[in-house]
């Protein structure tokens, strides 16, 4: 119960010095204020584009693996990968006929084309080439209409399925469903849209896309090109034993000897997820670094200001020690009172930098949820306690008799 009233008598005097003496106690707070606000925007920012990442990296599905000439993260000599064999329609028919671990098999190619309807043009929709099985692999689904069938992908039709963002600037106002469009100067009947997927990966997602059967696509746009084969496992578990079993396909289906090594990349989400998780790590650790210094130099503007206090009080605390006032309760009286400042600026902080990341969201993806929030107050508790401990262990070991007598 003495514990509890002496944080109670702390609290009052601590609001009194403050109010006593406004102007320094708010400019005291402003480093404070500056190393919550860089410190929040820090954490909104890499929890913004976490929570992004993982979205867009969703698109590419955990349990589908990408056949292709490339690495999704470079390792090794980019004009050795450059001369590699393309990946053909070939492959993915053998995989088809020998794979045991697969549930679908989806070939894709891509070129930039304009895609036309009336007097609307988007410039560069990505026209993409690939079976009926892709809405199989890609994790993608369907807002309205149907992809095309088995039969419609192996005759090639003059049929597509789009993207939400070719959907919504070619058809603003009216169904796309049954339109005409002309891609790359070619006729095809839009019979799907797909659902809008956003996020960081957007030339990879469905949004900017017009999907059409592969063999109209070789037929009207070439055939010599490196296509990507999209597997998806039957099982997450067998993930693993998935990849070896494709390794072991592809590499019997391009010709190579056992002392050669793969001629090919095996890429999935995995290999994107570890590579952002080490880019972001990094950055966080820089970026804290740097707003440490912040509140760093802040919490050394509390204590000089709380050095100052202490002595402008001496005789305050004369009089409380020569009444019966213990050490603890000088020593908790001050704490409290640098802990209210710091606490003040870590609250003010977080009125500042709330709008700020709302402003820095029309470029970054931010997002503040009530981990960031007590991270900062816990943050601005911590930096009053530190900053204000040594003035406040002086101010409870100071001798009664020689505080009596100061002036």
């Amino acid at each position: 119960m003495n514990f509890i009233s002496e944080i109670t008598e702390g609290l009052g005097i601590a609001f009194n010095a403050i109010r006593a003496n406004k102007m320094r106690s708010v400019l005291t707070t402003l480093g404070i204020v500056i190393g919550i606000v860089s410190v929040t925007l820090m954490a909104t920012a890499i929890e913004g584009v976490d929570r992004k990442f993982e979205e867009s990296a969703s698109a590419f599905g955990a349990d589908v693996l990408y056949i292709q000439k490339f690495p999704w993260v470079g390792h090794g000599d980019w004009w050795t990968y450059r001369n590699r064999k393309d990946i053909t329609v070939d492959i993915a028919d053998d995989i088809e006929r020998q794979a045991t671990l697969v549930e679908a098999v989806a070939p894709s190619v891509v070129t930039v084309r304009p895609a036309q309807f009336g007097d609307r043009v988007v410039t560069n929709a990505f026209l993409t080439g690939t079976t009926n099985q892709y809405v199989n692999t890609s994790g993608t689904s369907l807002k309205d209409g149907r992809f095309f069938s088995q039969e419609e992908s192996n005759g090639g039709r003059p049929v597509c399925v789009v993207g939400a963002n070719i959907a919504e600037n070619l058809f603003p106002n009216e169904d796309p469903i049954g339109k005409m469009i002309k891609v790359g100067g070619k006729p095809y009947r839009v019979q799907g849209v797909f659902e809008k997927q956003g996020g960081l990966f957007g030339i990879f997602t469905s949004d900017n896309r017009v999907f059409i059967p592969i063999k109209s696509f070789m037929s009207s746009f070439g055939s010599r090109r490196d296509i990507t084969i999209q597997v998806k496992a039957s099982s997450m578990a067998d993930i693993e034993d998935v990849k070896e079993e494709l390794r072991g396909i592809v590499r019997k289906s391009r010709m190579l000897k056992p002392s050669q090594a793969d001629d090919f990349n095996i890429n999935q989400q995995e290999l994107l997820t570890e590579t952002f998780g080490a880019i972001t790590a990094v950055i966080a650790a820089v970026g804290f670094f740097i707003t440490g210094l912040a509140l760093f130099v802040g919490g050394i503007g509390i204590m000089n200001i709380m050095f100052v206090s202490v002595t402008e009080r001496t005789k305050e605390i004369g009089i409380r020690k020569a009444i019966g006032a213990k050490r603890r309760t000088i020593l908790l009286q001050f704490l409290i009172e640098s802990s209210i400042i710091c606490l003040f600026g870590g609250l003010l902080g977080l009125i500042v930098a709330y709008p700020l990341s709302l402003i820095a969201n029309q470029i970054l993806p931010t997002a503040m949820p009530l981990e960031v929030v007590a991270i900062a107050i816990i943050i601005s508790l911590l930096v009053g306690v530190i900053s204000g401990f040594l003035p406040a262990y002086r101010a409870s070991r100071l001798n009664p008799v020689d505080a009596l007598r100061y002036e």
